[in-house]
């Protein structure tokens, strides 16, 4: 039977990311509430109550569907995990006692606003892959409305005021199944459902349809929606198959899923397939966090070094309320202020590994960059008085492989290991015409050319926009 399940370790390498998920997007830079990209919030799986979300597009449920190999009697362990919408409250304290409602609330080192914290929700179960047959396994869960009220503490030690802190109810179920399917292996395709089930209504009235009541009842609904919705499941005996790299026998089998607002992917451990991340936002198999990221940055398509240097360049008082705003923005804060200079020049770009994507005829897997050596230069530099002729790209010629190459040349390009660009490499192979030798400062020569058949090439011509290529990068065409 289904039992309630402590936090799976199979599932540890996979959370760093689906951390990520979680969050994705909670508050974005300039880390303020009054900013105007953190008004509109909550944008990746939101499932909201059943009867908001068909009327505003909005989704009450979402559906992963993936297929499994299970071995022997094979336990399926399973997390659904989402954030529920917490709505704070500012109050200032009075001089004769009580408490008002206020816009802001003012300390030395942060300014107190109204906002939405996100609380994470955990459901957990293990249940025995036998049992998802049939009927399958059906698990409601609930999180109980309730008030929580934080005093706030001035520096001279008394009461300057207090945070509200309101949390609706939710309600939710989730259901799992599982159908073996006809075929020469034993697999299984594995329905999980999650659904929003609160009988939460939106506001009624003549003016129900205008934007202000839609935009009022969203943020109604959404202290009773699961958001940022998304499950890891696990697998003690067996594997899962990738639903997007299939091996070809289930390609037939994977193509009959049907995953609605919600994507799975092979998760964990690179070369381990016991764990599924199905989530809102689309990833490929085993992702992972750059080993460079220093934290988290919370802002949906981060650049941690761009972030990094912007956010540590805000003034003193954008800083102070980014910290009033989220307890999450204000580590942001703290992160971008302390972070040491050999930790940025880490996030100035990294490149991960160089493959071959054309084939087994394609270029070479590229393995190391040359030295200064291996760049073509000339005895004598076209700029040094030593030299006899003054440059003149139109009629320049070099020599490679011991031939003469010079504008009407036709050669095949074999772009090198010194290519910044990856496009370049798509090149490779390609007749192309040199249309100029061109030297710079420093004595290397390059040969400017058009790819033929390149419907555009006139117009590069006209225009003087040509691809440049290193002499040790062409070889000369026979027929030339």
């Amino acid at each position: 039977m289904a039992t309630t399940a402590t936090a799976d370790p199979r599932f540890a390498a996979a959370r760093q990311v689906a951390d990520a998920v979680l969050l994705e997007g909670y508050v974005l830079y300039p880390y303020r509430a009054s900013a105007a990209k953190n008004r509109l919030r909550w944008q990746f799986g939101v499932l909201v109550p059943p009867a908001w979300g068909p009327a505003h597009g909005e989704h009450a449920c979402q559906r992963t569907e993936v297929l499994m190999e299970p071995k022997g009697d094979a336990t399926l362990a399973l997390e659904l995990r989402f954030l529920h919408a917490q709505r704070r409250t500012v109050q200032r304290a009075l001089d004769g006692g009580g408490f008002a409602e206020v816009d802001e609330l003012h300390l030395a080192d942060r300014v107190l606003v109204p906002w939405d914290e996100g609380t994470e929700e955990h459901v957990e179960l293990t249940v025995p892959v036998a049992e998802l047959t049939g009927d399958g396994v059906t698990v409601p869960f609930t999180r109980p409305a309730r008030d929580d009220i934080e005093t706030v503490v001035g520096d001279d030690g008394r009461t300057a005021g207090r945070l509200v802190r309101r949390t609706e109810k939710i309600e939710g179920v989730l259901r799992l199944r599982a159908v073996e399917l006809d075929g020469a292996y034993r697999v299984f395709r594995l329905t999980a459902v999650v659904e929003n089930t609160s009988p939460w209504t939106p506001g009624a009235g003549a003016a129900a349809g205008s934007d202000a009541v839609v935009a009022a009842d969203r943020e109604a609904a959404l202290p009773r929606s699961l958001v940022a919705a998304h499950l890891l499941l696990g697998l003690d005996s067996g594997s899962f198959l990738s639903m997007t790299d299939p091996p070809e026998w289930a390609r037939e089998a994977v193509a009959a899923c049907e995953n609605l607002h919600t994507w799975p992917v092979l998760a964990g451990e690179a070369g381990r397939a016991d764990v599924v991340l199905s989530s809102p936002i689309i990833l490929e198999d085993h992702p992972a966090i750059a080993p460079e990221s220093a934290g988290a940055m919370y802002d949906a398509t981060e650049i941690d070094e761009i972030l990094a240097l912007r956010t540590a360049a805000l003034t003193d008082q954008e800083k102070r309320e980014a910290r009033g705003t989220d307890a999450r923005a204000a580590a942001v804060i703290d992160l971008a202020d302390s972070l040491p200079p050999e930790v940025l020049e880490r996030l100035h770009g990294a490149v991960r590994s160089l493959r071959e994507v054309t084939g087994p005829d394609g270029p070479e897997q590229i393995t190391e960059i040359p030295d200064e050596e291996a760049v073509f230069r000339p005895d004598t530099p076209w700029w040094d008085p030593a030299g006899t002729d003054t440059a003149d790209p139109a009629r320049d010629r070099i020599t490679v492989d011991g031939a003469p190459v010079g504008p009407g040349s036709r050669v095949l390009l074999r772009p090198g290991p010194r290519r910044t660009d990856a496009q370049d490499l798509f090149l490779h192979g390609r007749a192309a015409l040199v249309e100029a030798v061109l030297h710079d400062v420093d004595g290397g020569v390059h040969l400017a050319v058009t790819v033929e058949d390149d419907p555009g090439a006139d117009i590069r011509r006209e225009q003087g926009r040509f691809l440049y290529f290193q002499p040790d990068e062409v070889t000369l065409l026979e027929d030339a």
